[in-house]
């Protein structure tokens, strides 16, 4: 399929492709061009994203209810009588979820509330611009830091992440021949289209796969998110007393390799709908893939986590009470606050996007639950 001569990222695509040696880019590259380019790439451009007129949608977009749940999560760490734990969020989008977090945490526990300081991570000047508007009620509670900022992060700290890991930029690999084989984007002056290579695997990239001990099958496909597992050491290295929640798409290697996903698990959304060419609209579609939350867990005990626990989002949603959010309602009309209310519960916890696909990975360092 031939690229759109207008995507305004093709040029500079194109150029990068020129300026190497070999006129090949990594994968992981690409992806980093496609997604965070300052000016032409998907999350850094002032578009909307989620939601319906957007090209998917989060669990903050259908309520209140995940970022209710995070906070009474967080509320059982905090010891009466204690300095509230800062909070940090990474990547908090719109800042939905912030909002719903802190309104839950104002409702539950006005006095935790009252001492709590709420950092928010953010890369995309257009996502922290909507960050600071939706967030003006609770302006004497937040701050931005991180490394836009040169740092100044909390070290003790409940930090947490939805759906951040999975829009990190991957390598791509393939088993050819008995061999490991990493895959390059290339442009292909015939077809005039952007095309796959195949190519020596770099050495990080090795490294993450013998360490990890991943196998596959002959001419099976897999995503390495390098960036993904250095994220989770750095975070759980920089604590010093803390909590690590990290909410994303995923599983554990085992499954993330098996033999049924032959093709890996990387996917492109636009317009709510998901396909599998990262090719097709680069710069505007959402691109993503599954988390190996094995090498995560690897990776915070190196970072000095001392216990975890993983669970899939239905299991972290029923176990800080969102059942008993249910509306008890006998009105006849579809379209009532109840009904919507139990209707988005219902999504949360029976649609196959949110509630089986997604994991919870919860790392704590020097603390225990209250």
């Amino acid at each position: 399929m031939k690229n759109l001569p207008l995507m305004p990222l093709m040029a500079k695509i194109r150029q990068h492709l020129a300026d190497q040696p070999d006129k090949v880019l990594s994968f992981h590259d690409y992806m980093a061009l496609c997604l965070y380019d300052p000016e032409d790439g998907y999350y850094m451009k002032e578009q909307v994203k989620v939601g319906k007129e957007g090209d998917f949608y989060t669990s903050a977009s259908l309520g209140e209810f995940m970022g209710e749940m995070i906070a009474r999560q967080y509320l059982r760490f905090q010891l009466e009588g204690e300095r509230p734990l800062p909070v940090v969020e990474w990547g908090g989008g719109t800042g939905e979820m912030a909002k719903h977090f802190l309104d839950a945490v104002e409702r539950l526990n006005p006095v935790v509330y009252q001492g709590l300081a709420y950092w928010l991570v953010e890369k995309s000047p257009y996502h922290r611009a909507m960050q600071q508007k939706t967030l003006r009620r609770h302006a004497m509670h937040t701050q931005w830091g991180g490394p836009e900022e040169g740092g100044g992060l909390p070290c003790r700290a409940f930090v947490f992440s939805n759906e951040l890991l999975d829009a990190f930029p991957v390598h791509r690999v393939r088993m050819e021949r008995g061999e490991w084989k990493e895959l390059y984007v290339a442009w292909d002056s015939g077809k005039e289209c952007l095309v796959e290579r195949e190519g020596p695997c770099t050495p990080a990239v090795r490294e993450y796969l013998d360490q990890e001990g991943i196998r596959l099958l002959e001419g099976q496909t897999a995503e390495v998110n390098l960036q993904a597992r250095s994220w989770v050491k750095e975070q759980a290295s920089r604590l010093e007393e803390g909590v690590l929640l990290t909410i994303d798409y995923g599983d554990t290697a085992e499954e993330l390799y098996s033999s049924h996903r032959m093709n890996g698990t990387l996917l492109c959304y636009r317009g709510h709908l998901a396909y599998d060419d990262p090719f097709r609209f680069p710069g505007e579609q959402d691109m993503t893939s599954h988390v190996n939350f094995t090498a995560c867990i690897r990776a915070g005990k190196e970072g000095g986590i001392q216990q975890e626990t993983l669970r899939t989002q239905k299991e972290f949603l029923v176990d800080n009470g969102l059942l008993e959010l249910m509306a008890d309602h006998s009105s006849p009309d579809p379209f009532g606050p109840e009904a919507r209310r139990n209707r988005a519960i219902r999504q949360l916890l029976l649609s196959d996007g949110m509630s089986e696909l997604f994991k919870v990975l919860l790392q704590t360092k020097g603390l225990s639950l209250a």
